[in-house]
């Protein structure tokens, strides 16, 4: 066995695990760009994972790997650049264990993210948002249940991990109604409640049973939602929304436009992207500058302030004495 395999398990028990004690997300991310490195290089040289030195993890193959992420499997620039940040990582712990291969460590942390275009966010109208709420049965059990998701997702703007890690001790109900959510970087943060969502949440709740500790959206056997399940709700319920709604028709609804309809929601209102960072969650409020980008109504308002362009600069003076008289009274 070479170097690379003890420093591999290290920098995942010792340095993840126990010094940055990251989250079980964060670990399988990880967990999965090693993986998919490591089958990368074995497809190319034939070398087993174990048998795998430094010089076979030099810049070239590095780079190769991220163009096929892109290319071969498909993905995201976005999703090549999170592989990019774990595998940085992982040879930033490399640094200080093997100083012996500095100048190949280097030439791996000097390989840059790659830029992409920013989008404009994608978030739903009020009508949009009402029709997705009331798409699903609500003669079934699970329509149920989805109407309270979809509906707490919209007014709480949590994230889709946030949403499948709700408990029922989380809800909080009563006078001032709240729930408390774990984000990312193991941020804690309790969101009010509107008082529609907490006259749902009473009634799934009652309806659900279970302990505090049970999940508070679960599969009929009693597990958690998982990811890849609501946003296939979404889908479905959107489906049937734009029967009823036509704006709805063809578009491909994933949960974070919930999310991002939560935001939007609090921006028309007239509230401080400060306020909505909290909100949300976000480690910075520059995160929420990219709603007022997607906010037309606000560069509307900016618009109508501004004057025309064919009128000239100056203060307006009656051009005749009847109207100056009228003007001064």
């Amino acid at each position: 066995m070479t170097s690379v395999a003890p420093t591999l398990q290290a920098f995942f028990t010792d340095w993840l695990l126990q010094q940055r004690h990251a989250s079980a997300r964060t670990v399988a991310s990880y967990r999965d760009t090693m993986r998919l490195l490591v089958e990368f290089i074995h497809e190319r040289t034939g070398k087993l994972p174990a048998d795998l030195d430094w010089h076979d993890l030099h810049a070239p193959v590095i780079v190769a790997f991220l163009d096929h992420l892109e290319h071969n499997r498909h993905n995201s620039i976005r999703t090549r650049n999170v592989r990019l940040t774990a595998i940085r990582s992982l040879f930033r712990y490399a640094s200080l264990r093997h100083p012996e291969h500095a100048a190949l460590i280097q030439r791996v942390l000097a390989i840059p993210a790659k830029r992409f275009d920013r989008r404009i966010v994608e978030f739903l109208t009020a009508t949009e948002a009402d029709a997705l709420i009331n798409a699903p049965d609500q003669s079934r059990w699970e329509g149920r249940r989805d109407r309270t998701l979809l509906a707490l997702a919209i007014q709480t703007g949590l994230r889709v991990s946030e949403l499948t890690g709700l408990n029922i001790a989380d809800i909080t109900l009563g006078p001032d109604p709240s729930l408390t959510c774990q984000g990312k970087g193991r941020r804690q943060r309790s969101v009010p409640l509107a008082a529609n969502i907490e006259a749902l949440l009473h009634a799934w709740i009652r309806e659900r049973g279970g302990t505090r500790t049970d999940p508070l959206f679960p599969t009929r056997t009693g597990r958690r939602l998982s990811r890849d399940a609501i946003a296939q709700r979404v889908q479905t319920h959107a489906a049937t929304a734009a029967t009823s709604c036509p704006s709805l028709a063809g578009r491909a609804l994933h949960p974070h436009v919930l999310r991002h309809t939560c935001a939007m929601s609090l921006l028309q209102a007239g509230v401080d992207t400060s306020v909505i960072a909290l909100w949300l969650g976000h480690a910075s409020p520059r995160s929420t500058t990219v709603y007022i980008h997607a906010d037309i109504t606000i560069k509307e308002k900016a618009l109508a302030q501004t004057a025309p362009l064919h009128v000239k600069p100056g203060r307006y003076r009656p051009a005749d004495k009847i109207l100056a008289f009228l003007e001064s009274l």
